[in-house]
């Protein structure tokens, strides 16, 4: 029997800029802070168990084993940026500008209202096989997004990189992923103004 996460209401809203508190079911939460710690290798299903306060067979009524609750939470994470991206691009429309601006605010404002699953993207090479070529797929569906919007603003003579569109979007992505490393809620910067500053640095670094 799988236990589902509590549902952020936020994946359900048509602003993809909204966030609210991040909301998981106790076993998926303190599976998280455990693999944020510890590290998925490091961590024990027997180790979650006694942060939830429940037996490890208890665990396993929820989850078929350790692999099940990092695959959820990977997953989760992952699709929530992926809804988020594709309202952003809807919302964007035909404009290689745009989308691209979006885009990148989109991203940089999930990687700072989701610091606490920045530690699942490293995580994801611990995962089995077809599980992980799964995740890959998620990941790489909003990569293919900015490249898209880097080629079509290329074609358009709005971008002016000399540089292959994939490379020139890894290289962006690479920076807008650094945040979760240096980024603090209560710093000198609201989410918001961090976005507006990384489309600043992400059309430079394109040329747009």
């Amino acid at each position: 029997m799988h236990e589902q996460a509590t549902q952020d209401p936020a994946t359900t809203l048509e602003d993809w800029r909204h966030y609210e508190p991040l909301q998981l079911s106790p076993i998926l939460r303190h599976a998280m802070e455990a693999f944020a710690e510890h590290g998925y290798h490091g961590t024990s299903v027997r180790d979650i168990a006694r942060r939830v306060g429940q037996t490890v067979p208890a665990i396993y009524y929820h989850f078929e084993n350790k692999q099940a609750l990092l695959f959820t939470l990977v997953t989760e994470s992952l699709e929530e940026a992926q809804r988020r991206c594709r309202m952003a691009q809807a919302e964007a429309g035909a404009d290689p500008v745009e989308r691209f601006r979006a885009l990148i605010t989109c991203i940089v404002l999930y990687i700072a209202n989701r610091r606490e699953l920045s530690f699942l993207e490293g995580e994801i090479r611990s995962l089995e096989p077809d599980k992980r070529d799964a995740c890959i797929a998620m990941r790489d569906e909003v990569e293919h997004m900015v490249v898209a919007a880097i080629e079509d603003g290329v074609a358009q003579q709005r971008f002016t990189t000399p540089h292959p569109p994939a490379d020139a979007a890894r290289a962006v992505l690479a920076m807008c992923l650094g945040v979760a490393t240096w980024y603090r809620p209560d710093g000198r910067l609201t989410p918001e103004q961090l976005a507006d500053r990384y489309v600043d640095f992400a059309l430079g670094a394109v040329g747009g």
